[in-house]
This record gives structure tokens, sequence and C-alpha cells, in this order.
């Protein structure tokens, strides 16, 4: 069981602009999570507020929702910044963001009104987070350093 864990984690190599081009995806959309929705989430103001009335598709309470959301914004952007333990912690933002996309945005694609809900950013989330699950991070990443290469 740890040798499939080791080999789910170890890094493919590609080519260099490949692993330049992960490395880029990986800062530039997660970076910008943890930014605008992941340092929001972190605040206890915004806990306060917003937490008793954060949307709960999952039905398992407002704040357990919120902290789902907190880790995947905040915690799992880190990690994808810097590459560390990346192909779960994609699946993770994949899964949340999937889940809040299409139970409380209902799939709106299209911002209408005085307030869009910036579904195409969702999407775009959610294809990156995709990409970097099933590509990895890379070579220039933490998990490189800790886990090793694998050979493509």
């Amino acid at each position: 069981m740890l040798q499939n864990l080791k080999k789910y984690l170890e890094v493919k190599s590609y080519d260099c602009a490949s692993d330049i081009g992960l490395l880029a995806l990986r800062i530039g959309a997660f970076l910008s999570l943890l930014l605008k929705h992941g340092l929001e989430k972190i605040d206890p103001e915004f806990w306060r507020t917003v937490g008793p009335n954060f949307p709960d598709p999952a039905h398992i309470g407002h704040l357990s929702s919120l902290t789902i959301a907190t880790i995947s914004d905040f915690v799992c952007a880190i990690l994808l910044v810097l590459g560390l333990l990346s192909r779960p912690a994609a699946a993770y933002v994949c899964v949340v963001l999937s889940t809040a996309w299409a139970f409380t945005h209902h799939f709106i694609y299209f911002g209408k009104g005085l307030e869009p809900k910036h579904g195409e950013l969702i999407v775009m989330y959610i294809t990156v987070s995709l990409a970097v699950a099933l590509l990895g991070p890379g070579k220039y990443s933490l998990d490189r350093l800790i886990f090793g290469k694998r050979e493509v």
C-alpha cells in the first residue's frame, strides 16, 4: 500500500517546456485562488458574518461546508503553488469546486445581473485542478524533491 502511495506521489518528468508550463499553470491559477478566495476564508470576521449563511450543498452544516471550502481555497492552494502533495490537493480542489458549481451555482456559466456568478472562472479552476491531478505538478515542485521522479 505504501508503495502504491509513493508511486502516486512520484513526479513524472516531461520535457522542459512542459515542466515550465505546469509550474506556470500551478502558480498562476492557484495563487489567484489563494489571494481572492483563500485569504478571505481565514478572516475571523468572514467566519462570523458569512459562516452561518455559507452555502451548504452537502447538508452537513454551514460551518462544516465553510471548513471544506477553506481547506480547498487556502490550504490546497498553498500546497499547489508549492507543488507539495499536488495530485491529492488538486483532486480535492476539483471535487469541492465541482460540487459548488453544480449545487450552489447551478452550472451558471455566464454571469447575469448586478452580481454575476463568474461561472467561467469556476470552470477554469476546475479544469486546471483536474489537469494537475492527472498530470502531476511537473519537475519544478517540492513533490519531486521529496518523492522523486518517474520518467515517462
